[in-house]
């Protein structure tokens, strides 16, 4: 067998030791862990479209792209539960490489975001059935799941899996509790 250049090795490399799980960590919290992300991916790519419809102001655009890419950005750091960069700093980070990251410092805004986003995204749904948004007011007439068919069911296909978003989290912030504390 021939070996690959190691310009080739290199970003696999980088990647395996970032994103490969620690020492410890159950199988079926690495599997939650790098759900979530693919939870979080369908709702962005579901709204980007929207941000460069013909009425679309700068400003909007700028808003859905933000909201897109920090959605998506911050589901990424669930793998840092079962990551060694949740464990330690990565050498890339100044002053802070290599230093040990205090287990509250994941825990404590890891279960905050799991309760926040679970409680968002059960009172959206629960809004969205009752044909109401979350402030109360009847669900506009032109919103997707109004227009039924296709594009009803597109919107549910691409929304509903962020009711998991908040349960992985928490469950995979509960074995990063657990292992932090077994090695502690």
């Amino acid at each position: 067998m021939i070996d690959q250049p190691v310009t080739a090795r290199r970003p696999r490399d980088a990647w395996r030791a970032a994103h490969d799980p620690v020492a410890g960590v159950p199988r079926w919290a690495r599997i939650a862990a790098f759900a979530v992300p693919f939870t979080v991916l369908p709702a962005g790519l579901w709204r980007l479209p929207a941000a460069f419809d013909e009425g679309s102001g700068f400003g909007e655009w700028v808003y859905v792209v933000f909201l897109t890419v920090l959605s998506e950005a911050l589901a990424f750091t669930t793998i840092g539960l079962v990551a060694r960069w949740g464990e330690v700093v990565p050498r890339w980070v100044p002053f802070l490489r290599g230093r040990r990251i205090p287990p509250r410092a994941a825990i404590i805004p890891a279960t905050l975001g799991a309760v926040v986003l679970t409680v968002l995204w059960t009172a959206a749904w629960v809004a969205e059935f009752a044909g109401v948004t979350l402030r109360g007011e009847p669900i506009p007439a032109n919103f997707p799941t109004r227009a039924g068919g296709w594009k009803a069911a597109t919107y549910y296909a691409c929304y509903l899996p962020l009711l998991l978003w908040g349960p992985l989290l928490a469950a995979v912030t509960f074995a990063y509790a657990r292992r932090r504390r077994e090695t502690a």
